[in-house]
């Protein structure tokens, strides 16, 4: 069974699209704020404005809009230059609508400042750049190319700039706050993701070594354990033990020990892929649950372990592959549960609609708050030995690239508890398994 992690959208092209859909609803906002100002000024102040090609220009707002909506919902990816030509957009809207109301008299010129200050915020440099030059060379062309505003009478002029200059100041800064908070919570959580995926290509790699250096390992250790086998079955029919009861009875536990470890050494490389040309091992959730905790209690006293599961908790028993790598991940939590409450300790199984949540508990010290933040990372242990905490982290990756999740927290009475929860459908059969 494959450890695939499923591809998820680039939080780069995520970004991007909350950043265009914030652009789209700044559109919005600004479609419907001339169409006020050109109201007010039209027929509240009674300065004369061609009301047919601004609102031309308003439809072709509003129809780009529309066409804006069409075209993200058809777009996982948005890249740099989609913003940019956004951007692009507003800057020639806003400028034929300032040439149709007097150019570079209008307060209202102080809006590039709005562009700009989107620009920086969204695009790479050469393109914020860009859109400052645009925007220049705009503001340069409309002192000498407009339609003058005829107002009456003219010492009203002064009076009523002012009075523009506050109404844009005041929407600029408002337009400001608001989505350049967005836009920036939107580039901050790209570069979250980021920084995460950086840290986990790292731990990837780190697994990578580990897995080459335990496949090593197995096949080295082998040899040596095989001609220990075929040396105490030689023992084992010695007279010398064979008529002593108590050194049979050791030399059947050595013999038991030294299966055992061929046993691990078996998962570990059929882990690492080393067994790919054997057919996989069918089994059922419950008699794959239930061989888990059989086999981790064989040679350890009666009674530690205290397994909780069944048909009640784990519902209709369903065919599965029987993936080592599952089985390695509990058998690990046991083993560190062992470690620190050796008297006793619970596995309790049970299914939660398509999920498969696994808990761990024991009555040992708990986890510190650092490893409690930490969870998962390697090293992150309290143990004093080279390599502490390398369990916990191959657990938590393994999970994670079957689509589960790994978590731990602290008991009330005393001792933690370590929860897995697995989507069934990384261990369903299906019938191309077969091959």
């Amino acid at each position: 069974m494959a450890l695939t992690e499923p591809q998820a959208p680039s939080h780069i092209d995520t970004a991007n699209r909350k950043n265009l859909a914030l652009l789209i609803q700044l559109r919005w906002i600004a479609v419907l704020g001339q169409v006020v100002t050109i109201a007010v000024v039209h027929f509240g102040l009674r300065i004369t404005l061609p009301l047919a090609p601004m609102a031309m220009v308003l439809g072709a707002l509003l129809a780009l809009n529309a066409l804006s909506h069409v075209w993200l919902r058809q777009h996982l990816q948005i890249s740099s230059q989609a913003l940019f030509s956004a951007l692009l957009l507003d800057v020639a809207a806003l400028t034929v609508q300032l040439y149709f109301s007097g150019g570079a008299t209008n307060p209202f010129t102080a809006l590039y400042l709005l562009q700009i200050a989107l620009a920086a915020v969204l695009l790479p440099g050469r393109g914020a750049w860009l859109i400052v030059v645009v925007t220049c060379v705009a503001f340069v062309a409309l002192i000498g190319i407009n339609q003058p505003l005829a107002v009456r009478p003219p010492t009203s002029l002064l009076r009523l700039h002012i009075l523009g200059m506050f109404v844009c100041f005041l929407l600029g800064a408002v337009l400001l706050v608001v989505f350049i908070s967005r836009m920036s919570r939107n580039l901050q959580e790209r570069d979250t993701y980021l920084v995460e995926l950086k840290r986990r290509a790292s731990e990837e790699d780190h697994i990578v070594r580990l897995g080459l250096l335990a496949s090593g390992a197995a096949h080295e250790l082998g040899t040596p354990l095989a001609s220990v086998s075929v040396i105490l079955g030689d023992w084992r029919r010695m007279p010398e033990i064979s008529q002593h009861p108590e050194m049979l009875q050791e030399l059947l536990e050595m013999q038991a020990a030294i299966r055992r470890c061929k046993s691990i050494l078996s998962g570990i490389l059929m882990s690492a892929g080393e067994a790919r040309g054997e057919a996989p091992v069918v089994t059922s959730l419950h008699r794959f649950l239930d061989e888990i905790a059989r086999d981790w209690s064989d040679g350890r006293p009666a009674g530690t372990l205290q397994y909780h599961a069944g048909s009640g908790a784990l519902g209709e028993d369903m065919k599965i592959v029987s993936d080592p790598a599952i089985k390695q991940v509990v058998t690990n939590l046991l083993d560190n549960a062992f470690e620190v409450s050796p008297g006793w300790i619970r596995l309790n199984a049970e299914r939660r609609g398509d999920m498969l949540r696994i808990e761990v508990m024991d009555l040992g010290p708990g986890f510190t708050p650092a490893m409690l933040e930490n969870f998962g990372k390697p090293y992150n242990s309290t143990k004093d030995r080279r390599g502490a905490g390398l369990g916990l982290f191959l657990v938590v990756n393994v999970i994670r690239k079957l689509g589960g999740s790994v978590s731990a927290h602290n008991r009330e009475p005393g001792g933690a508890t370590v929860t897995v929860e697995l989507p069934l459908a990384a261990l369903a059969y299906r019938e191309k398994d077969r091959g």
